[in-house]
């Protein structure tokens, strides 16, 4: 009788153990796979140029780092966006790394200048396909011989009338951009896509109805975490929308116990018939990012 209980304890206590490591390497593939350069939200265009002709790139990921282009050629930039002319033709991988650790890259095509082609005549829009809400995009006309330029956004802006031109798409939604020279007989067309930002959208909106609809919201995907509900889903809805990627943000539970995001997250699945009974963000200045979290939970 003895032996039995022996056994059973020492399967029990194995038992444990081995659902013990489970737990922990699923949290870990589960963080492993929140952060990968997948998650960059960056470009660099035209991936084909000629030489003395500028490179546009940008970095648009949410949430904060320290970032780093290379453009294959030895030079680097630490800005977020900007312009770049090669020298020399040649293949360049241009990369762009978010903390030194996560990287994505493109690859371009830099050809030597050719007098009197006729393809470089011919006009074309250099612009990105997507792009974020409120964001300043760069529309640019390519053309060899074209003097006059008049650009319309789609949207019910008024008309520009430059070569490059910046122009920020106030609603999200798919447009197609006009582009209208002396040169066309009829307009070049260019459809982008624009992303919805976080950021207050109609003036008439209190700051107050802001904050309560963004609390209220936090609140809903918590509970469906505490819930036992698709984890992955409520936590990357929160994660993405509000709190700009950065999964160290503080989580402050019943205004004494701190955690960052991810670990309240993680441990919140697990722990069974909690109610979320109140939540409270800060965010920064920019009303860009969610940069605190106070939660009222109980059983």
């Amino acid at each position: 009788m003895e032996y039995r209980e022996r056994n059973r304890r020492r399967i029990i206590l194995i038992a444990g153990a081995v659902a013990t490591i489970l737990l922990l390497a699923g949290l870990w593939l589960q963080k492993k796979f929140l952060h990968t350069g997948a998650a960059i939200v960056a470009t660099a265009f035209p991936a084909r140029l000629s030489v003395g002709d500028t490179l546009y790139y940008a970095d648009r990921t949410p949430f904060r780092a320290i970032k780093e282009w290379t453009f294959g050629d030895g030079n680097i930039s630490l800005n977020d966006s900007g312009y770049y002319i090669y020298r020399k033709p040649g293949y360049y991988r241009v990369s762009i790394t978010l903390n030194g650790t996560y990287t994505r890259s493109f690859e371009v095509q830099v050809l030597d200048k050719v007098q009197g082609n006729i393809s470089d005549s011919i006009t074309a829009i250099e612009a990105p396909a997507e792009a974020m809400q409120f964001e300043n995009v760069v529309f640019r006309a390519r053309s060899g011989h074209a003097k006059l330029f008049s650009w319309k956004f789609g949207d019910g802006s008024g008309i520009e009338q430059e070569q490059m031109t910046i122009h920020a798409f106030e609603l999200p939604g798919n447009y197609e951009v006009s582009l209208y020279t002396d040169e066309t007989a009829y307009p070049i067309t260019h459809k982008i896509k624009i992303i919805p930002g976080f950021k207050i959208q109609n003036d008439s909106i209190s700051v107050e109805d802001v904050y309560r609809g963004i609390d209220d919201d936090f609140k809903r995907h918590l509970q469906k975490i505490a819930d036992g509900e698709a984890f992955n889903l409520h936590y990357n809805y929160l994660l993405k929308k509000y709190l700009c990627r950065n999964d160290n943000a503080a989580v402050k539970v019943n205004t004494t116990k701190i955690n960052n995001f991810y670990s309240y997250c993680a441990g919140l699945q697990f722990d069974r018939n909690v109610l979320i009974q109140a939540v409270k963000v800060t965010v920064d200045d920019s009303m860009d990012c969610v940069t605190k979290v106070d939660i009222t939970q109980g059983k």
